[in-house]
């Protein structure tokens, strides 16, 4: 229950649930769990669990330090170590100031500030993009820093006459010139645009080298409107749940006339993430629900939707044969969109008729057309008509529900996991055995051992 909570929760708005009743929601699951089952609370960050969720378990477990012996305090200092390396940079500071207003200010806590500090690869870049969480770290962990950064951070670094640092030297410039204010990162670059009154066009053409993968994909279709061919990202390249979300930002119109070029791209992301596992999975049918909830929100737009579409995608360059079942009965894809109801038993029934290797349901669990059927199909197929297991069948839902404390179910009769990314899901069947109850408490205690290990491995080979 915790993981699915932790895969899947991330504090927003969701299509049932507003942002208050999921925080606190999560909230409330985080300090039962923590209070608990420490041990298996930390363990969770060896899993696939989102930033939000990490940085909270992070949080407080430098929170509650207190009493713990060397062996947990070490494993524990090599989980957030790991977890904090594979963080977004902005997470980290920003869980750094949080630690700060709080008031956790133990020894552990300076300690593993000042060695992910000292770990990153350009602490001027950082200075100049994260500067309010720079500043918050340095002040809290009293860590030592280069008097010029010193200065950048905590004076009033417009009014020194120059900076032997170029980058800082640039940030200054760009004050007071506009062709300065290029050579920054793009998120520092762009208020100093708006400043200076320069044109969305102008400014998108010039700064495009600067421009991450992930922030070309981003700014893509306000490169289109504005007819700037630079910002233009390599699309095949790109992480398969954000290229779906990209796809469904799109008009339809122009998924259309796109079409050769979107569908590639996402055969071709797929196929990365499967990696060695590619056409291992034997004869697959996906149950995919594009009815209205998968809308999501306003502050997840669509994103219900995306992880279906990437999942279609991925499960189709995992299987040796596949086929794809939209809620609305769609058969195209691409041009896939939030609406009607939710006939999940009817397109379960169409799936369990085709007898495959696995079926792979990717919905919210809101059965409504009608109600309850899809629970009473997977009841009957598997008491009745499949009790061996020949189908192997589990649900993966991208939705927390903040009132049960998890991901809604579709039937006690079938595993349910969360899911954030597409990428995650052979990881995630992986797991389906303990939701479904047939593997013991034991028995996830040495899953999650071993799967410590390997993490903090990796830590080590980096």
């Amino acid at each position: 229950m915790f993981v699915n909570a932790a895969v899947t929760a991330t504090g927003q708005r969701e299509f049932r649930d507003d942002a208050d009743a999921q925080r606190l929601s999560v909230g409330f699951l985080h300090e039962y769990i923590a209070g608990n089952y420490r041990e298996l609370y930390a363990a969770t960050l060896a899993l696939g669990i989102n930033d939000f969720n990490a940085a909270l378990i992070v949080r407080n477990l430098l929170e509650s330090s207190r009493d713990l012996t060397p062996e947990v305090r070490r494993r524990e200092g090599e989980l957030i170590a790991r977890r904090l390396e594979l963080m977004a940079p902005q997470r980290v500071w920003k869980l750094f100031r949080e630690l700060a207003r709080r008031g956790v200010n133990n020894r552990r806590t300076r300690a593993i500030m000042r060695e992910w500090t000292a770990g990153r690869r350009d602490p001027v870049f950082d200075a100049v993009k994260y500067r309010t969480g720079v500043k918050a770290t340095l002040r809290h962990a009293h860590l030592r820093t280069p008097a010029e950064t010193g200065t950048f951070l905590f004076t009033a670094p417009r009014k020194v006459a120059a900076f032997e640092t170029p980058l800082f030297e640039t940030w200054r410039q760009a004050h007071y010139a506009q062709s300065a204010l290029y050579e920054l990162p793009y998120t520092v670059a762009e208020g100093l645009a708006s400043k200076h009154g320069i044109k969305r066009a102008t400014f998108l053409e010039r700064i495009a080298p600067q421009l991450t993968r992930l922030e070309r994909l981003r700014l893509q279709g306000a490169g289109e409107r504005a007819e700037v061919g630079a910002v233009r990202a390599d699309l095949s390249r790109m992480p398969l749940t954000r290229l779906a979300s990209y796809v469904l930002s799109l008009p339809r119109a122009d998924r259309t006339a796109r079409y050769d070029e979107l569908r590639h791209a996402l055969t071709e992301s797929a196929r990365r993430a499967a990696g060695d596992a590619a056409g291992t999975w034997g004869r697959v049918v996906a149950v995919l629900d594009d009815s209205f909830s998968s809308f999501g929100s306003t502050a997840k737009r669509q994103r219900p939707l995306a992880v279906a579409l990437a999942c279609r995608f991925l499960l189709k360059a995992l299987a040796r044969e596949f086929t794809g079942l939209w809620t609305s009965g769609l058969h195209d894809p691409l041009l896939v969109r939030p609406s009607g109801p939710t006939p999940l038993g009817e397109r379960l029934i169409d799936a369990l008729e085709l007898a495959p290797d696995r079926l792979v349901v990717v919905s919210d669990g809101w059965d409504n057309s009608p109600p309850g059927l899809a629970a009473e199909v997977l009841r009957v197929w598997r008491e009745r008509l499949d009790p061996g297991g020949a189908t192997t069948v589990v649900h993966l839902n991208p939705v927390y529900d903040a009132d049960g404390f998890d991901v809604k179910r579709l039937s006690a009769s079938v595993p349910t996991v969360g899911v954030r990314d597409a990428e995650d899901v052979p990881a995630l069947v992986e797991l389906a055995r303990f939701a479904e109850g047939r593997a013991g408490f034991e028995e996830l205690r040495h899953y999650l051992t071993d799967r410590q290990d390997r993490f903090r491995a990796r830590k080590a080979a980096v």
